[in-house]
């Protein structure tokens, strides 16, 4: 009797000889062998060589196929055609201006915005609304200006066609409350011109620093804010804590930027003009266009500046016990006396206190009064005194002396004979011989 799994592989191949569709390719090594003996019995550790053998035949012969396919050759279809836009000649950034007839139908809903604006600005938008109403009524887009609520309104009507420009007219209303002249505002309205309102006043917790730093935005003559409106390509206008800017948005990114830097105290706008100029130049230069231009750019460190030494407070020792209990005013009225007084006596008592300050300030005033009037000490020169008169008497005597000791040398010289002084022996004095004659 032949095992379960010498059944079990007679009976799968069996099933493949009697087969009706054999593999592509012929049939496989299991028909074969049957072919050439079908009494055959195999073994499982047969069975699966022969399996393994069977399994890369087939991939082999996968492969040949596979390889001799020619490549598949993609058919274009109705959604592969050339489309009329796909024409290097035709500038997709460009921005059409807006043709009424593409929406004829005007506007389903009303739109409208509001904004807010400060008293001094009252009196300039009463002067120039005329100006901002005929510009938007070109548009379609009403406004009305209220002095009462102090706020002005944009709103659509029925021969709005251009859906964006309520944006545009909420931006205009927007650059009013910001001081920007309106000749200048009015210009938002074009599709070309963009604007950027940049908040300030909350990036600097101290006054006098956001002051100073905003000032470094300004410059001296306004020279700093000049040279950014030339190299952005961009209107700017600073206005207590806010920025105004008005123009493409590259040139508002730039802005944006450089106005954040400074008063974050990043970097001095000065620093980033230098950086424009350079990528201006750079911008000239067609072999660099497709370049990293960090290698040209400046690096800027920053520097630590000496900031003032905080003085330390000294600390007191430390005692567990809680200071001493301050006396209230009670107790100091008990000390005074003054608690018992009645009412009358503390009322003369605060009057007799007043009227002696008021006399102290009323004497103080006058003394300051006729400081003026009061003729200034000329310097008066003072002859130095001798303190020892005793020993300047002695010093005169002995000067005295002596002057008179040389004066009587000095004459006795003069008289004496130049023959008498010659015969004269040496030795001896011409008194002397004098003397003996």
């Amino acid at each position: 009797m032949a095992s379960s799994e010498t059944r079990t592989g007679l009976w799968r191949l069996e099933r493949i000889r009697h087969d009706d569709s054999p593999p592509a390719g012929g049939r496989n090594l299991y028909g074969r062998l049957l072919d050439l003996d079908p009494t055959i019995s195999l073994s499982s550790l047969s069975l699966k060589k022969i399996a393994m053998a069977d399994f890369e035949e087939e991939n082999n012969r996968n492969d040949g196929s596979d390889a001799a396919e020619k490549p598949r050759t993609r058919h274009k279809g109705k959604h592969d055609k050339d489309k009329p836009w796909d024409d290097p000649s035709i500038d997709h950034w460009k921005i059409d201006k807006f043709d009424p007839s593409w929406n004829e139908g005007g506007m389903l809903e009303v739109s409208s915005f509001s904004t807010l604006f400060p008293q001094y600005r009252e009196k300039y938008l009463q002067e120039c609304w005329p100006i901002v109403k005929g510009a938007l009524k070109e548009h379609g887009v009403a406004c009305e200006l209220n002095l009462v609520e102090g706020c002005m309104t944009v709103s659509t009507t029925r021969k709005t066609r251009d859906p964006y420009i309520i944006i545009k007219a909420r931006d205009l209303i927007k650059l009013l409350s910001r001081s920007v002249p309106a000749p200048q505002a009015v210009k938002i309205l074009n599709d070309e011109m963009q604007c950027d309102i940049i908040k300030i006043g909350n990036l600097v917790r101290k006054k006098e620093q956001f002051v100073k730093r905003r000032q470094h935005l300004l410059g001296p003559n306004s020279s700093t804010l000049k040279a950014l409106e030339i190299l952005t390509g961009c209107y700017i206008l600073v206005q207590g804590s806010t920025v105004a800017a008005m123009g493409s948005y590259k040139g508002l990114k730039q802005v944006r930027k450089v106005v954040e830097e400074c008063i974050l105290n990043k970097m001095h706008p000065v620093y980033n003009i230098k950086i424009l100029m350079m990528r201006r130049e750079l911008a000239k230069d067609p072999a660099l266009a497709n370049e990293n231009w960090d290698r040209f750019l400046p690096k800027f460190k920053k520097k630590n500046v000496k900031q003032k030494k905080v003085k330390a407070k000294d600390k007191k020792p430390y005692t567990p016990f809680p200071p001493p209990q301050q006396p209230s005013k009670v107790d100091l009225l008990l000390e005074s006396g003054e608690y018992f007084l009645s009412d009358q006596k503390k009322q003369a008592k605060k009057w007799q206190e007043k009227q002696e300050k008021q006399e102290a300030k009323v004497a103080e005033t006058k003394r300051k009064r006729e400081e003026a009037f009061v003729p200034p000490e000329e310097p008066s020169k003072e002859v130095p005194k001798n303190t020892d008169d005793s020993n300047d008497v002695a010093a005169l005597a002995s000067a005295l002396k002596k002057k008179a000791k040389d004066f009587s040398k000095q004459k006795s010289a003069e008289k004496i004979d130049a023959v008498s002084y010659i015969a004269a022996p040496s030795g001896t004095s011409t008194k002397k011989k004098s003397k003996r004659s």
